[in-house]
């Protein structure tokens, strides 16, 4: 009896272990199979005679990279510690949902740190974050760096539910700019001084360089980071530079003491597109966490012919070949720009070319002319003469620039305007340049107007 009964007990465990096709084969009809295209398959009985029975052994993986997968999961993640080590980056979320941390705004494997998915949400982080941690270096069978643990989010320790807390860009209160950015550092260096009385920058402003080439913007946004950051240490400098000579992104690079994103000429409108807008990222996690940013745009005109080149093309074009549907992004960058109710501001200084015979580059001007607070215009017949710096005084101005000066302030800046009116504009330059290199401040220099006049 004992014996008959381990032969029921081995026959059912071989039954377990094998799929028994003798029953599909019973009730089994051959009927046709229609695909999406081509013609109809016929499933035939010999077809489901070979296919082999499953067994047990057959889930097991194989590979021996899952090898440490039946260790106790304390295990691994010591033996994941000790090959960490420390790593920072860009938060750049795909749509997958998982992210990598980038160095420099570029795409590179070698260097990219994988985020999970269920980190993002943990965390609540979100593109643009700067991610601070431990990271591992990949295992057999991975191709990338991965994460380990998170320390600090932009620079803060927060926790899961400070950073969940944290307002998105999009939900806080425009101000107009009411309160200025002192450019004037040295008494030789005019052209700040300059911008100071008749173009006055604001934090939260949307300003535009519009040049001609070779009329020294490249200059002149060098002088502009050069005073932010002797001037205001704690605010945030950024510098993006889109289509530019390699040359220029390393000086810039060196000279600048703040963050740059650039992307050169030769590398294609995509990967342009992708670094100008992890960078606008980056800078609205910062005003979201209440800190000031200054962002230098080189040029706008390059970035929207980039967004031209990569956007779906929709059979409609405006003059110059350029697709309508490419200015809602470029727009979109500009508009970034805001002064905060709630704390911070973010602030864009960007050039747009002008008298480059495309007229593309005009059409891109005359798009953005109005989404501007503030236009410098830099002439480059006065460049050509080394009448420097070259502004046209008559065609520079800030909107609203009673909200940045005093009443006093203000009562004296009117009385310039109003001498310099009578003069043409290169008169207007010129007598400037003279009466504020014989002064070592602008407050001396306005001190001899005569406010009565």
């Amino acid at each position: 009896m004992v014996s008959t009964k381990k032969k029921s007990e081995d026959k059912v465990e071989k039954k377990s272990d094998t799929l028994d096709v003798s029953s599909l084969l019973e009730n089994f009809e051959e009927k046709p199979i229609v695909p999406v295209q081509g013609k109809p398959l016929v499933l035939k009985k010999e077809t489901i005679e070979k296919v082999p029975a499953p067994t047990s052994k057959s889930f097991v993986p194989q590979d021996k990279s899952f090898g440490s997968q039946d260790k106790p999961v304390e295990d691994r993640l010591k033996e994941d510690l000790k090959m960490s080590y420390p790593a920072k980056g860009i938060l750049d979320i795909t749509f997958g949902g998982y992210g990598f941390l980038r160095q420099d705004y570029i795409l590179n494997p070698d260097r990219d740190i994988y985020v999970s998915t269920s980190q993002i949400r943990r965390f609540w982080l979100r593109r643009g974050d700067e991610v601070e941690g431990l990271a591992r270096p990949p295992k057999e069978g991975e191709r990338f760096h991965s994460l380990l643990l998170i320390k600090k989010i932009n620079g803060v320790e927060l926790t899961e539910e400070q950073s969940r807390l944290r307002k998105p860009f999009d939900q806080l209160t425009s101000l107009h700019p009411n309160k200025q950015i002192i450019l004037e550092t040295e008494p030789d260096i005019l052209s700040m001084r300059i911008v100071d009385l008749l173009a006055p920058i604001g934090f939260g402003q949307r300003a535009l360089i519009v040049s001609q080439p070779k009329a020294g913007k490249t200059t002149f946004l060098k002088e502009i980071a050069e005073a932010i950051g002797k001037n205001y240490p704690d605010v945030y400098l950024m510098a993006i530079l889109i289509g530019e000579r390699p040359e220029e992104v390393t000086e810039i690079k060196r000279f600048i003491k703040g963050e740059v994103a650039a992307s050169n000429f030769d590398e294609s409108p995509r990967q342009q597109v992708k670094v100008a807008n992890l960078a606008l990222d980056r800078a609205r996690r910062l005003v979201e966490m209440g800190k000031k940013v200054v962002i230098l745009l080189d040029s706008i005109t390059r970035l929207a012919r980039a967004y031209n080149l990569s956007v779906t093309n929709t059979g409609r074009s405006l003059s110059g070949g350029f697709d309508p549907q490419a200015l809602y992004p470029a727009k979109k960058f500009l508009g970034a720009a805001r002064n905060c109710e709630e704390g911070g501001s973010l602030t864009i200084i960007g050039t747009a070319l002008v008298g480059t015979e495309s007229r593309m580059d005009d059409l891109i001007y005359e798009e953005f002319k109005g989404t501007g607070n503030l236009e410098i215009h830099l002439d480059r017949k006065f460049a050509d003469r080394r009448i420097y710096p070259a502004i046209d005084i008559a065609k520079s101005g800030t909107r609203h620039e009673e909200l940045l000066f005093d009443k006093e302030m203000l009562k004296k800046i009117t009385t310039l305007r109003r001498m310099l009116g009578l003069l043409n504009p290169e008169e207007q330059l010129t007598a400037m340049i003279d009466k504020l290199s014989k002064t070592k401040k602008n407050k001396e220099f306005l001190a001899t107007l005569n406010v009565g006049a």
